[in-house]
């Protein structure tokens, strides 16, 4: 007897870094089994080595013990949009409403609820390549034709106008564009002139923009926009994980202006979410009362970068992209895969692994074209790590260059 089929919808590619974290727990067991007090230094996946700032767990703490914590409305608590809302107009200087925020599971319950509203089966919606996994993957299991825009240190990894004007002048309809600046995974930042050339071509086009704003907060040399400051049609998303240091929490949100939209996205919000976490959405309101502790990650940060640019030369890591926010360097690899003798990024990210105990991302994650070619670096975590992996990758590289 046949068995029964599985849907085209779930046959997308993994997201690659979740792997290397499983295959990072297991080479942290084999060496625990050894006797080994060696650590694996996770540069793998793009999360603080903090928690939640101290304001967040005390507030969550409150509200387990005076609050139900029932089904909230599928937009999220009020005082938590409210919130969001001054956030806007003090960071951005953007007026908006607690009415156009839809609080989210993650920004991954945000982009699978946004693209599920705002795209149709062969729709072409446009994103950079290297460029997060996600999007690319999402939108494939919607059936939406992704096309991906090759970017490079010539365009500080960012799409340009001119690739955009490329993409319609055979007439074929562009439906939508998903920027991210700060971007995963080359930490580069669209200056406010470039933004908003974007934002300008996709209002002259009837471009669905959509501005990933995740990283926002962390900067490290370089200004960040809000879309809405240029194209109030946009649709912002964003999350309290990674300035806010707040991953496992799972909290999300939406900004959108459009009426319409809105009634479709608290529809699908409803019927696949009902609503984000409770305890999460009570206590992330304490998050922008933390802003010292956050400042301090950001410095932190900074101080990783230069620790990382500085030593990953020395380990045979060439043209690294220079992070202007997020936590991310982007690295060529083609000279230490041709020392090596293997195939690609992902089989150099797995003899790094077994050799040195370092994890890191293979830039096919990011690229399905050229990501064999790089490896992505994420220095979220303590500086002490980045200064170690530093010292076991430039030992590693010098053992075989000999």
């Amino acid at each position: 007897m046949a068995k029964p089929g599985v849907s085209e919808r779930g046959k997308i590619d993994s997201f690659i870094v979740m792997d290397l974290m499983r295959d990072a727990a297991a080479k942290q067991r084999e060496l625990e089994v050894s006797g080994s007090a060696q650590q694996v230094l996770h540069l793998e996946v793009g999360q603080p080595s903090t928690g939640a700032p101290s304001p967040v767990k005390e507030a969550a703490v409150q509200a387990v013990q005076g609050d139900k914590l029932g089904y909230t409305e599928a937009f999220g608590i009020r005082p938590l949009r409210e919130r969001l809302a001054k956030h806007y107009k003090h960071r951005y200087s953007v007026d908006v409403s607690s009415d156009d925020i839809a609080i989210t599971t993650g920004s991954s319950g945000a982009f699978v609820v946004v693209f599920t509203a705002a795209f149709d089966p062969g729709d072409r919606v446009a994103m950079a390549s290297p460029g997060y996994p996600c999007y690319r993957n999402i939108l494939g299991s919607l059936g939406v034709e992704v096309v991906q825009m090759p970017v490079c240190n010539d365009t500080n990894w960012q799409p340009t106008v001119a690739m955009l004007e490329d993409l319609i002048k055979d007439g074929k309809p562009l439906k939508g564009l998903i920027i991210a600046s700060p971007s995963n995974p080359t930490g580069t930042i669209l200056s406010p002139e470039d933004f908003k050339g974007i934002c300008d071509f996709c209002a002259r086009n009837s471009v669905r923009l959509i501005s990933d704003e995740i990283y926002h907060g962390i900067t490290i040399d370089g200004q960040n926009t809000c879309s809405l400051t240029y194209n109030q049609d946009s649709i912002v998303i964003n999350s309290f994980s990674k300035y806010f240091s707040m991953t496992g929490w799972r909290l999300g949100w939406v900004v959108c202006k459009d009426a319409e939209f809105k009634k479709g996205l608290e529809a699908l919000l409803q019927n696949l979410f009902i609503s984000a976490p409770t305890l999460s959405q009570q206590a992330g309101i304490a998050a922008f009362d933390s802003e010292d502790e956050l400042q301090a990650h950001v410095l932190r940060y900074k101080t990783n970068a230069k620790v990382l640019s500085a030593g990953l030369p020395l380990a045979g890591f060439k043209d690294i992209s220079r992070p202007q926010g997020a936590f991310y360097l982007y690295c060529n690899v083609e000279e230490l895969i041709a020392l090596w003798g293997v195939a690609d990024s992902m089989a150099l990210c797995r003899l790094i692994l077994a050799q040195c105990a370092v994890a890191c991302t293979p830039g096919l994650d990011f690229d399905p074209v050229r990501g064999g070619k790089y490896i992505r670096f994420s220095f979220a975590g303590a500086t002490a790590d980045m200064e170690e992996a530093c010292v076991r990758l430039q030992e590693w590289y010098k053992g075989k260059a000999v």
